[in-house]
Order: structure tokens, then sequence, then C-alpha cells
């Protein structure tokens, strides 16, 4: 899935908070990518990067994977095409939420 052209709905946008826990806030546009199901049985949740703006949807690259040691989901994380980040970059966007698993950031090595 790392490098597929995915199209990501967007339900929680740039700027928002957490419908049930309240304190969190997304400083990035968040989703699911419809048709795609997760290991928790929804759609596969999306991270995207890239996009300063709240969106309603977006399509581009998956960049990385969020791999979860204590959840049974993955997070996907979609960037524009010409956007690079690193490990770090990505641990630092994500972490508003990431932070409460043991979590790793998985990216194709060049």
């Amino acid at each position: 899935m790392i490098g597929d052209i995915v199209k990501v709905t967007v339900d929680r946008p740039l700027g928002t908070f957490h419908p049930v826990h309240k304190d969190i806030y997304y400083p990035v546009n968040y989703g699911f990518i419809e048709g795609v199901m997760a290991q928790d049985g929804e759609e596969q949740d999306a991270y995207i990067l890239g996009v300063n703006h709240a969106v309603k949807e977006f399509t581009g690259k998956v960049i990385a994977i969020i791999h979860r040691y204590d959840d049974i989901e993955e997070k996907w994380v979609v960037a524009p095409d010409n956007c690079h980040f690193t490990e770090a970059e990505v641990w630092e966007q994500v972490k508003f939420q990431e932070q409460y698993f043991k979590s790793e950031v998985i990216m194709t090595r060049i």
C-alpha cells in the first residue's frame, strides 16, 4: 500500500476536535479510504499531511503506515505526490493522537 494513490474522505477536518474525546484537536485532516476495510472492520483510517487547510476529500499517495502494537488498527499516512517527509516529521504531525498508543512509523527506505 505504501506508494499507492488513494482518495481520503475527511470526517475530521484540520482545526476540529474529536467528536467523543473533546480534548483531542486535529492539526491535520483525518478521514477514511472508502471501500478499503481495516482490521477493525471499519474503512481504513488515514492522516493527510502536506495540506494546510481543511478539506472534505483528498487524493494523494500513501507515504507511511502507523503500526500500533497495542491496537488492532493501523493508520495510513497520505500526502501530495510532490511532498516528502522524514519518519520524524510524520511522527511529529500524528503524535497528537498516536501518543496514546505504542506505535511505529513504517516508511519505504530510499
